[in-house]
This record gives C-alpha cells, sequence and structure tokens, in this order.
C-alpha cells in the first residue's frame, strides 16, 4: 500500500497469520468486493481482502502491494509485505454495511480519506 493508500491503500505491523483469522460479521461484506478509498487530491486506491487474512491492493499510481490483514480493537489493520515490508501497523474502521456502502476515514498521514465499498472487483 501506498503511504497514503489503505484502504485500504489500503491500506502495517510485523503480523503473520498463522492460521486464517476469523473475520468479524462487520468485515464480511469486503470479501470478494472491492474498497476504494478516495484521497483530497482525487486519487484513489483500490484494495482487496482475502478470507485467508492477506489482502492485495492497487495504489493510484498502478503499483501493486499486498500483505496480511486482522481485526484489533475493532478496526482492520493491515500490514504491508510486498514489495517490500513496511513495520508499521495501519488500522482503520471496518467496512460500515454492504456493497455500496461509504464511510470517512484517515489515511496512512492523518488526511481524510472517503471510502466506498464497491461490487466484485475492481480495478
Amino acid at each position: 500500500m501506498s503511504a497514503s493508500g489503505l484502504a485500504l491503500g489500503l491500506l502495517a505491523a510485523t503480523v503473520i497469520a498463522a492460521s486464517a483469522p476469523v473475520p468479524p460479521a462487520g468485515l464480511e461484506p469486503a470479501f470478494g468486493n472491492t474498497i476504494i478509498t478516495t484521497y483530497p487530491n482525487g486519487k484513489s486506491t483500490r484494495t482487496w481482502l482475502h478470507r485467508d487474512g492477506t489482502y492485495e491492493a492497487q495504489r493510484a499510481n498502478g503499483e501493486r502491494t499486498g500483505g496480511v490483514w486482522k481485526v484489533k480493537g475493532g478496526q482492520l489493520c493491515i500490514t504491508q509485505k510486498r514489495p517490500v515490508f513496511v513495520p508499521l501497523t495501519f488500522c482503520t474502521p471496518i467496512v460500515p454495511g454492504g456493497v455500496g456502502a461509504s464511510w470517512s476515514a484517515k489515511g496512512l498521514l492523518g488526511e481524510p480519506v472517503r471510502n466506498v465499498l464497491a461490487a466484485g472487483r475492481q480495478g
């Protein structure tokens, strides 16, 4: 994920998923769909969560990133593992609702972002 990407860009800590996490019900709508995070400059990232505790993302510049996710304190926390490991945690609110849901959050640098859960794998 980019510095401003999550979601999800999303969007890290030294977390290694020893086994697939059990996602909370609130995270269920994200699987198989796309979290699109739009930044104040109009650029956006796309994040795809997988049930096995991994994620993939596409930065606004088209670069692909990926890593692992876990739920901590009611938030979705991600750790970027590729293309380079980033040793910090980025946590954001869990998707509130199903496809079409939209919610405000903060990017990695604290900037306001707008998230939308889009149907299918967008991007």
